[in-house]
């Protein structure tokens, strides 16, 4: 059984018949859906969609290409929002300096960052981490700026004994170098793959995988983006995350079977949700 721990059904791309892509992939082998939030409107949309289909969970949280909406007010509708049983993340968060030019805009990301990791301390709820760093630049100043944060957060969680400290979250669609991956798996995140590991023109990702250990692993598709091959050119859905699995055990020379067990059993680990109603 595969789990797509990264998709954003309530977008319009899915208005006409998301309840057949979300039934397509079920039949398709997806055990998990999980939808991260880009603010409170998604976030709960997000929910509205884990109400009505058992296999979807949700995710709730500002981007930060959304930051300026996350006000004292929206943040306590936030806090409630989060305590939705199939609530099991807090995203997608972090830092985005490929759209954000801005230095102030930048700086607001940062500083509003640490208020969501807090609530996710609060609720014991992992995290999930958008990184975009300025036109694609592997470990630039983004990079620096977001692990730095983490590691003043990895200190709070292990100074309490936090459980978040062995888990705290993943860094989705994972696009930078060999060195910026270990040092978040030196953080215990996961590192989440996308469709992009599947083109023609896309070694240096393969290359990166490869050295990378399954255990650190999630799969995703973040559709309706980044539409794996054969199927790149269409709407990303997420029976498509199977093309992501089949590529990692390619490149790591096992089954498609024994990615989807240990990518799955990461992704519980991370989210919980075995025990989610």
């Amino acid at each position: 059984m595969l789990t797509d721990t990264h998709c954003h059904l309530y977008l319009n791309k899915f208005d006409n018949d998301r309840a057949e892509v979300i039934q397509n992939a079920v039949a398709a082998g997806i055990e998990r859906m999980l939808v991260p939030g880009l603010d409170i409107e998604t976030s709960k949309a997000a929910i509205q969609l884990a109400e009505a289909y058992a296999n979807v969970y949700a995710a709730v949280g500002f981007h930060p290409t959304d930051i300026e909406k996350l006000t004292p007010e929206s943040f306590a509708e936030l806090q409630k929002l989060v305590q939705h049983p199939k609530v099991v993340a807090i995203g997608e968060i972090g830092l985005d300096y490929y759209w954000v030019k801005d230095p102030a805009k930048r700086l607001e990301q940062r500083e509003k960052l640490p208020q969501q990791l807090a609530l996710a301390q609060a609720v014991n709820k992992p995290i999930i981490l958008h990184l975009r760093e300025e036109n694609d630049t592997e470990n630039a100043e983004g990079t620096k700026n977001l692990l730095d944060i983490l590691r003043t957060w990895q200190k709070e969680l292990l100074a309490s004994n936090h459980p978040l400290a062995t888990h705290p979250g993943v860094f989705h669609s994972f696009n930078g170098d060999l060195a910026s991956a270990q040092q978040a798996i030196e953080l215990n995140y996961n590192i989440g793959i996308t469709g992009p590991v599947t083109y023609k023109n896309a070694e240096g990702q393969r290359q990166l995988v490869k050295q990378l250990p399954l255990a650190a692993l999630l799969i995703e598709t973040d559709a309706p983006f980044l539409t794996p091959v054969p199927h790149r050119g269409k709407r990303n859905e997420p029976k498509f995350v199977a093309h992501v699995a089949d590529k990692i055990a390619e490149v790591h020379n096992t089954s498609r079977d024994h990615v989807a067990q240990v990518t799955s059993a990461n992704a519980n680990r991370l989210f919980g949700w075995e025990a989610t109603p």
